[in-house]
């Protein structure tokens, strides 16, 4: 069973939910404890809490056990004013947890629904021809970070205008329905970790939208300073199915950031490849 899950506070997130709720086969549900709104479909829950997305940490415990996998339906704010679909994996690098989470705690990713919804998106843009929206991985960041199952975030950016339009809320929801479609028949890639690149790895989703590969965490350029043996192994190891190669953007690390991937990839017998 899949949980999609989102805060009735935000208007991106309910209005995916409602989308949903009007092409979806799915009725009142009580299985989500503490919700304000529950409803159940043929393999999926959706639940609607009161709480900022990113403090959903209590999720294990407040749906069924038997959930193997959460998307979270969310917006996204971006200073920038970057219109925009998303996908990424959740944690934080370094000692602060700002926006949820606890500190130098990596969600576990779930590199193949990410590649699944994000080429989902890709596909869902260009039908309703919203050309100016970048289809993007971002980096990981945010909580929630401690649940047990794997944490995928789907979002609309990046201000309320946006967040608020229904066609993005069809595009969203149109990726979802397709991807419960094929659940759980998920694409083969080749699993990798990215090192660099910015908020919004660029390099590295246009892989993804071209070759057969597929990231997990990404560590952005900004977050390099906290770049360490250990951080690689919770890069490794929070993830629902195991990298086997790592992708550095070139351009944006250091030689010593390269040096410790390189030293790193060679202990770990793990490809890697610049770009």
């Amino acid at each position: 069973m899949i949980v999609l899950a989102y805060s009735t506070r935000d208007p991106a997130g309910r209005g995916v939910a409602l989308y949903l709720l009007s092409r979806l086969k799915a009725h009142t549900s009580t299985l989500c404890s503490g919700a304000e709104e529950c409803f159940e479909g043929e393999n999926f829950i959706l639940a609607g809490f009161g709480e900022d997305i990113i403090h959903f940490d209590f999720l294990d415990e407040r749906v069924p056990a038997d959930a193997e996998l959460y998307i979270m339906l969310s917006r996204h704010s971006s200073e920038a004013g970057v219109k925009s679909y998303t996908v990424h994996s959740t944690g934080n690098f370094s000692e602060e947890a700002l926006y949820g989470g606890r500190p130098r705690e990596l969600g576990i990713a779930h590199p193949l629904v990410a590649f699944m919804l994000l080429r989902g998106l890709k596909n869902s843009s260009l039908r309703f021809n919203r050309v100016v929206y970048e289809v993007s991985y971002e980096a990981t960041h945010h909580g929630p970070t401690s649940l047990n199952k794997p944490v995928v975030f789907i979002e609309i950016g990046s201000s309320a205008s946006e967040w608020i339009d229904p066609v993005n809320h069809a595009i969203i929801g149109d990726t979802v329905i397709e991807f419960l479609r094929e659940y759980p028949n998920l694409p083969e890639c080749v699993v990798s970790i990215g090192i660099g690149g910015g908020h919004y790895p660029r390099k590295f989703t246009e892989i993804a939208l071209n070759e057969n590969v597929c990231f997990g965490h990404i560590m952005p350029k900004y977050a390099l300073a906290h770049l360490s043996p250990d951080v690689l192994d919770k890069m490794l190891t929070r993830t629902a199915v195991k990298p086997v190669q790592v992708v550095v953007e070139r351009k944006s690390t250091r030689r010593e950031h390269r040096e410790l991937v390189e030293k790193y990839a060679e202990t770990r017998k793990l490809t890697l490849k610049y770009v």
